[in-house]
């Protein structure tokens, strides 16, 4: 597995995350209402809405092992760094860990962002390079998802990392363990995921 890892060790906030600029969000009472088909399909609302892991759900789309390229782990102190407000959720100071989650070909599948208690990391992600979910489920680690926020925008950055045309969809929820706050995470899915899924959204018109 090939891991890029670019380390920053200072508490200055460094090159931005990857956040969508929203045309649309919803919180948590749209999350779970659900969505009109027309807006987004069943099978797109099973990841984004759903508190399945979205490592495994990959694995399970594409048949293909989903690897990781850690891009950035940056200690960001107790700055609240643009994330979304729940952040403050999480123990300062903290650190942000940025990734690509894609095929062993190289097929960028999603993007995530995660912000963690600095002192605790290493005890949760002993081996950097595997994804979140994997890590967790070597410890036998009881989780909550906890999806607080949906979101559909642009970002050129995620356009020219997936090589595909926008908008995207995308999601942010803390993980839960023993009733405390572990990590928040957001996550945007590329467009390539059609393939499998299906259209994003349901054209009902004809039906």
């Amino acid at each position: 597995m090939t891991v890029t890892f670019t380390p920053t060790n200072n508490f200055t906030v460094p090159a931005a995350w990857h956040r969508l600029t929203p045309i649309w969000q919803g919180e948590e009472k749209v999350i779970q209402q659900g969505l009109p088909h027309t807006q987004l399909a069943p099978a797109w609302q099973l990841l984004l809405l759903g508190d399945g892991s979205p490592t495994r759900h990959l694995e399970l789309l594409t048949g293909e092992p989903t690897e990781v390229d850690v891009i950035d782990m940056s200690l960001i102190g107790k700055d609240s760094d643009a994330a979304p407000d729940l952040i403050q959720a999480v123990p300062g100071p903290r650190l942000r860990r940025q990734v690509w989650l894609r095929t062993p070909s190289g097929q960028r599948l999603a993007y995530a962002t995660s912000w963690w208690e600095a002192s605790h990391v290493d005890e949760y992600l002993q081996n950097r390079s595997l994804p979140i979910w994997a890590s967790l489920a070597r410890l036998r680690t009881e989780l909550y998802r906890d999806v607080q926020g949906i979101y559909y925008g642009y970002s050129t950055a995620l356009e020219l990392g997936f090589a595909e045309t926008g908008p995207f969809w995308g999601r942010h929820y803390l993980f839960w363990h023993h009733g405390q706050p572990l990590t928040l995470i957001y996550e945007v899915f590329s467009p390539y995921l059609t393939k499998y899924l299906g259209a994003m959204q349901l054209d009902l018109t004809n039906q």
